[in-house]
């Protein structure tokens, strides 16, 4: 860490205005593993979600064994639900193996993929610290809550979609 530079709480968020917001309906997976950080996650995530006005029954929560598995469980809401964004939590340590370098990227990848495919945002709320206490740090500690941040994220980009609703421009696959 550079001298100059301050451990903070990475936390603090500004939730944005959203139009009928008791309309909005938001969809969490989060990983069994690890299941002592990803409980954390997700409650600062509904702490936020719900604050905003998010009504608790358009709130969908799901699990999945693992943070490998966050994508597809993501999947299989945007095809049973008609979600406004979806926001996947997990917590991948290092180990003694690489394991860890190998599933943040498939994970990452494979949650843009589907963000772009889907055509709503999905948010990427993964851990991927060196230790446990790291993790703790980042799960409501000093550091704050990745699931506060991640669902910080998921509402300034349903307001973004929600700002340009009338742009009838597409690129892609969108």
């Amino acid at each position: 860490m550079h001298k100059d530079e301050k451990k903070k709480d990475l936390s603090s968020v500004e939730i944005p205005a959203l139009a009928d917001i008791q309309k909005v309906k938001v969809g969490v997976v989060v990983s069994e593993w690890n299941e002592q950080i990803t409980s954390k996650l997700l409650d600062g995530c509904r702490e936020i979600l719900t604050g905003a006005g998010i009504l608790a029954d358009h709130l969908h929560v799901i699990h999945v064994p693992g943070s490998y598995e966050l994508p597809f469980g993501a999947k299989m809401l945007i095809g049973r639900d008609s979600l406004d964004a979806v926001i996947c939590l997990g917590c991948v340590i290092q180990g003694e193996t690489k394991h860890n370098e190998y599933i943040n990227m498939a994970v990452s990848q494979s949650i843009s993929q589907l963000s772009l495919f889907a055509n709503i945002p999905i948010i990427y709320g993964v851990l991927t610290p060196l230790t446990m206490k790291q993790a703790e740090e980042r799960a409501g500690g000093k550091h704050g809550n990745k699931g506060i941040e991640a669902a910080a994220a998921a509402l300034k980009m349903i307001a973004l979609k929600q700002s340009m609703k009338g742009d009838k421009k597409k690129i892609g696959f969108g």
